[in-house]
């Protein structure tokens, strides 16, 4: 992360909402609705203060219709504004997916280039803060597998500010999931612990002004020479920890993007260990750490010198009672790694 004099220290709420007001403050066509954004400033106060300083006209509350809300979305943004629409929590996406995929994905082709989809769809991902299994999902493969749509993921408020500011300047629509369990502090998957904050975390200093980070590229959060631990999201963290715990020297390759995929960066690496684990908190069949270890056979097959390890949820509801046996966290993770570098 590069020094910045202006940082100011942020947790992943404030980032997210310093985007959206800069973006908000730079262009008239850049607004913001969804359900109990304006005046309540959303379920996580993302949008808080926004409706304030910026006019009912440019952030309001929406009907609780999330096919209504990214529908008018692709309308305005074929008008020619830039929306930036929030779905409050991902589990409910669902009944936006045939407006994200059908209409959205596709405006750009199906026009010609004549019409495009210029938006941005926010929603709160991932469990562990007890929110059973209607507000703890992470359907991120689903939209990775649809041609016309970015999927992004950030880990930390410096990457959530800069990534968000370019996914609203993106000219395609952009689905934008943001891990709940972060929004406060970093979780490395031990329940046990004190909760952590991004207070004095050098990923919480995050610039007052404007920067983008490329959906291109990954972010390398920490450098080893024995294992390629690829993951996104809150598992940057429970991998970080699982590393310190078990003693391996690892890569741990922060996507950040999920569809562009910086594949560069995953083959070089896995090329450089020998070893690679997947860790993803969403079901494991068909998951994206599918698509990833096809990816990682298929390019460094010759280099491997064990089966590459996927580190998951199960494939079931995401449990209320049971929610720590679902979520890969510290435990499971530094296991799978012992198991995979003695084995």
């Amino acid at each position: 992360m590069p020094k910045n004099n202006n940082a100011k220290q942020m947790n992943m709420i404030q980032a997210i909402n310093s985007a959206l007001d800069i973006k908000m403050s730079q262009d008239p066509d850049v607004l913001v609705f969804g359900e109990d954004v304006g005046y309540f400033g959303g379920v996580f106060r993302c949008t808080a203060g926004l409706q304030e300083k910026h006019g009912l006209h440019r952030c309001f509350d929406a009907p609780i219709s999330e096919g209504g809300i990214v529908g008018t979305a692709v309308g305005m943004g074929a008008f020619g504004l830039r929306p930036v629409v929030e779905i409050q929590f991902a589990d409910y996406i669902y009944p936006a997916f045939d407006q994200i995929c059908s209409e959205a994905a596709r405006l750009r082709y199906r026009s010609n280039g004549d019409f495009t989809a210029p938006i941005t769809i926010r929603s709160p991902m991932g469990g562990g803060i007890h929110g059973g299994t209607s507000h703890s999902q992470s359907p991120e493969a689903l939209f990775t597998h649809i041609a016309g749509i970015k999927t992004i993921i950030p880990s930390n408020p410096y990457d959530a500010k800069g990534l968000l500011l370019k996914a609203i300047e993106d000219n395609d629509p952009v689905v934008f999931f943001e891990p709940k369990r972060l929004y406060n502090g970093p979780f490395d998957g031990d329940l046990n612990k004190p909760v952590d904050s991004w207070a004095n975390h050098e990923l919480g200093q995050v610039p007052e002004g404007h920067y983008t980070i490329d959906f291109e590229k990954a972010r390398m959060h920490k450098e080893g020479s024995e294992l390629t631990i690829l993951c996104y999201g809150t598992m940057v963290w429970v991998a970080e920890a699982a590393v310190r715990e078990t003693g391996v020297s690892a890569d741990i390759v922060d996507l950040r993007s999920l569809m562009p995929l910086d594949l560069e960066t995953i083959v070089a690496s896995v090329k450089k260990t020998g070893h690679c684990m997947i860790l993803h908190e969403a079901t494991r069949t068909s998951g994206f750490g599918a698509e990833l270890s096809a990816l990682v056979q298929e390019h460094c097959f010759y280099h491997l010198e064990k089966p590459i390890v996927r580190v998951t949820g199960w494939d079931t509801p995401y449990p209320h009672a049971l929610e720590w046996e679902y979520f890969p966290g510290l435990e499971r993770v530094s296991k799978s790694i012992i198991q995979m570098m003695e084995g």
